[in-house]
């Protein structure tokens, strides 16, 4: 909305400039101006943003860099590639190495989970399209399959994409399974004979004869260990080699290479007998493949859970809608559904327009939002609202797509296409910041890229120590039994070289961090609060300051006119005035005029040339003068007459003597707008009141007790704000009131060059540029509708609940100190697990790994990870039990 009314250009170091539209002419702008007070309004008026109808541009200067900021929320949109073949975190870094190695790229975000990359092109870069598919091609000739993913593609496709994409991550789980079967099969024929000598210790004498001597027969052994490596090895092993020969070795490629170094030493000890090697060596790739695959096979299924909250938010869209056609010269009852010549067609979602009618059945889900036209139902809104008890229905009550029908059929207009209904949205954005990676991922990029020739190059090392030095000068480690019955250094050098090979694990560091993000991203969309990537997730985590608006945030943002006062007319003259005024405007006060109007129905006066201005007041012209309705200072310096202080004073103590002879509580904010006219000065007063939200001293409270730092911004008056601070529990010196725009985003700037972390909350317009300047901001989502509150946001909080600040908090703080658990342990098993596979403990401990318990650690590493982001989901929310 805020795109279609903000037109802000970069003029010359005028500060404002106005240019002639339909109603808005030089005239109307002379006298807007009185030429006495125009240098004091231009230098007042600098500061903030304005709204104009559209009958009028406006450029200017103010909040240049935060307006670009908003505006980049909204209109940049990357590239997203489908990058399939990405084993590990240096495939990761492979692929992000190849789409930044083109000049056209400006940065790049590789999501190994979700297999996308999002590539953001340089400013001069025109032909998106080409640059897509000249990524996609080199992507595919390294060796990742890439294509293009068409932005703004249906609903339908959108859902097929995700639902394909499961499909067959579910297909790859059942062959992996049936691989691990396979694997283990041969594992247990393989190591077979070792069953004779286990029950030989224990006293029993029945592993004897044909079957047991032939598992004992290196040839068999030999041929056990083919089969594991072109059976269920196969694709393991190819992928590796492939790898290597498109110059981007990954996880594959290393246990491929120990596999096969340890299947060459054994049959090169079987085909020369003279050699007198240990040949039993042929169990090794055969129980190194099969932990391998074991552990692949439960690290997939272990992902494959971390993306079902996205499948559940998926499921909540329909593809296929019911379009009811009526006969235009119909006149069916306002109570009935469906006419008697009313025809029913189902069709996909893509294909409804705005104003479509549609016919939703009990137990069905709203293809998209709309306002309902006839019928009675009750409809289950718990994704949105996470309310748990049903919402009753009737004519011109409006529902959500992704909402379920319980009841009654009803028939509803659409106000939304499907890719733009409410869970349409909030699918992108989650699909959207899992693209996002955190800052924290440069680490794991940095280490995995590199990763796989260094543990190459550190295998070669080991061989070479063990075999040319190693061995000479501790000769008791031959005695070991990982060198054999004769103490063979060959035997001893290659098993401890192929262990470093095995045993490292970068897939460990490539899962880290996108598992956790995954996974924090889609729980805090199903709760309700929006986080745009992994970057804002781990700038929420580290706030320690939290400034929250009051209109709309601390208060219910639905708020009443409690009295009107007037100096010279009848008080609905004066009423009638500001909400003719006002009907343009979104601000919750200016509904509140418009609605109690209606309410008392008044008839409003036609206007002109209506201008707003964020923060202070709204101004138009009415039976050719004009009216301003807004703050009292701001009101009073739009026009040449000038009241009595004394007139002020009487509108004040009238509305304070009304406020408290009514029944309002203490739990409401009361505000005053002032309404004046031209020739007249200030004509009358408007009392406006606001309830507190029922959790904002909550919310107060508990970020207080986390020891976060809690300031009051609003541009109300001074007691208007200062009671809503006591009631909520904010102290004094942390009270701001009569702050324009520009000065809230001022204070924020302030705030950070102190050294805080500040997250910013708010509703409206006059609230983006400081949620914009803000390290995170965090937007309150008023009745399901797009503002620039949200469009600058970094949070949004879906279901309109303070409290969700709480637990939005809380979630990025559980999901980043998972991120650390996971960046810790990936760094702490190499660090460790390398030393110990390259033989550092054998001269003094005796200590070695054997390829196969290497492979299987391997395995755990991942596992471990993926399970660990995977408690995330039992994270629980801080605020369940106020609610």
């Amino acid at each position: 909305m805020a795109s279609n009314l903000l037109r802000l250009t970069l003029p010359p170091p005028s500060s404002l400039h106005f240019r002639s539209g339909k109603f808005l002419d030089a005239k109307f702008s002379k006298r807007f101006f009185p030429r006495e007070r125009r240098s004091r309004f231009q230098r007042h008026c600098s500061k903030p943003s304005f709204i104009v109808s559209n009958s009028v541009e406006i450029s200017t200067q103010s909040f240049e860099s935060t307006v670009e900021s908003v505006k980049s929320v909204a209109s940049d949109k990357p590239i997203l590639l489908d990058v399939s073949g990405m084993m590990c975190g240096g495939c990761v870094a492979r692929v992000k190495s190849v789409l930044m190695s083109d000049d056209r790229v400006a940065s790049a975000v590789v999501n190994m989970l979700t297999e996308t990359a999002a590539v953001r092109l340089k400013p001069e870069v025109e032909a998106m399209a080409d640059a897509a598919e000249s990524l996609a091609k080199r992507l595919t000739e390294s060796g990742f399959e890439a294509k293009r993913r068409v932005s703004g593609m249906g609903v339908a496709e959108n859902v097929k994409k995700w639902k394909e994409m499961v499909s067959k991550k579910e297909e790859l789980l059942v062959k992996s399974r049936n691989r691990v079967a396979f694997a283990w099969t041969l594992v247990a024929l393989c190591c077979g004979s070792h069953t004779s000598h286990i029950l030989h210790s224990v006293g029993i004498h029945i592993a004897h004869g044909g079957f047991w001597d032939l598992l004992h027969n290196s040839y068999v052994k030999g041929g056990l260990a083919v089969g594991a490596l072109l059976g269920p090895g196969r694709e393991l092993l190819f992928d590796g080699i492939k790898a290597f020969g498109k110059r981007s070795p990954n996880m594959n490629s290393l246990v491929g290479l120990g596999s096969m170094a340890a299947f060459a030493i054994s049959l090169i000890s079987l085909v020369n007998p003279e050699l007198e090697w240990d040949a039993s060596f042929f169990e090794e790739p055969v129980m190194l493949l099969g932990f391998v695959l074991l552990g692949r096979s439960l690290e997939e299924r272990a992902k494959l859970r971390a993306s079902s909250d996205m499948n559940e938010l998926l499921s909540l869209i329909s593809t296929q809608s019911r379009l009811v056609i009526t006969s235009s010269d119909n006149n069916t009852a306002a109570d009935s559904v469906l006419s008697s010549d009313s025809i029913c067609i189902n069709v996909p979602v893509d294909e409804i327009r705005v104003g479509d009618s549609l016919l939703v059945l009990p137990g069905e889900t709203f293809p998209v939002d709309g306002n309902v036209l006839a019928g009675r139902s009750v409809v289950d809104e718990s994704m949105l609202t996470g309310e748990s008890l049903p919402v009753y229905k009737e004519e011109g009550c409006s529902v959500s797509a992704g909402t379920i029908n319980w009841d009654g059929p009803l028939r509803i207009e659409a106000s939304s296409t499907g890719s733009n209904s409410t869970i349409s949205k909030i699918v992108k954005m989650v699909e959207d910041a899992q693209g996002n990676a955190a800052p924290v991922q440069r680490l794991a990029d940095a280490i995995a890229g590199p990763f796989v020739y260094t543990i190459m190059s550190l295998s070669a090392v080991t061989f070479t120590f063990w075999y040319y030095v190693g061995s000479h000068i501790f000769p008791d480690v031959l005695l070991n039994e990982i060198a054999g019955p004769d103490g063979d250094p060959l035997a001893l050098s290659l098993k401890l070289a192929v262990d470093v090979l095995v045993v490292s694990c970068p897939c460990a560091l490539g899962l880290a961090t996108p598992t956790a993000i995954l996974i924090g991203t889609s729980l805090g969309a199903k709760r309700g609060y929006l986080i745009r990537g992994g970057d804002v997730l781990e700038r929420l985590a580290s706030v320690d300051c939290i400034a929250l608006d009051k209109t709309g945030t601390l208060t219910e943002g639905r708020p009443i006119v409690s009295g009107v006062g007037s100096l010279i007319y009848e008080e609905q003259e004066v009423l009638k005035l500001a909400a003719a005024v006002e009907k343009t405007a979104t601000h919750p006060i200016a509904k509140a005029i418009v609605n109690e109007a209606e309410a008392l129905n008044l008839e409003t006066p036609e206007t002109r040339g209506q201008l707003t201005e964020p923060g202070f007041g709204t101004l138009a012209e009415i039976d050719g003068r004009l009216v301003a309705v807004g703050a009292l200072e701001w009101v009073a310096n739009r026009f040449h007459k000038k009241n009595d202080s004394s007139d002020v004073v009487k509108l004040e103590s009238y509305l304070d003597h009304k406020l408290s002879s009514s029944s309002l509580t203490s739990r409401y904010s009361k505000t005053v707008v002032y309404v004046g006219r031209e020739g007249e000065g200030i004509i009358g007063a408007i009392a406006i009141s606001d309830c507190l939200r029922k959790d904002a001293e909550f919310t107060v409270a508990r970020l207080q007790e986390k020891g976060i730092k809690t300031v009051l911004l609003s541009g109300d008056r001074e007691g208007a704000v200062a009671t809503v601070a006591k009631n909520v529990g904010i102290e004094s010196e942390s009270t701001n009131y009569s702050l324009s725009p520009d000065k809230k985003f001022e204070f924020i700037s302030n705030l950070q060059s102190s050294g805080h972390r500040v997250a910013m909350v708010g509703d409206g317009i006059n609230d983006a540029p400081s949620l914009a300047q803000a390290d995170v901001g965090i937007a309150l989502k008023i009745e399901a509708q797009e503002n620039a509150a949200s469009n600058a946001a970094s949070v949004i909080l879906v279901r309109n609940k303070l409290s969700h600040v709480v637990d939005a908090l809380s979630l990025a703080q559980a999901t980043m100190s998972k991120v650390y658990q996971n960046l810790a342990w990936a760094i702490a098993y190499n660090v460790i697990s390398i030393p110990i596979a390259a033989g550092v403990l054998l001269p003094q401990y005796d200590f070695a790994m054997t390829p196969s318990l290497s492979g299987g650690l391997m395995a755990l590493s991942s596992i471990f990870v993926v399970s660990n982001s995977l408690l995330l989901q039992l994270h629980k929310s801080e605020t369940s039990a106020n609610s």
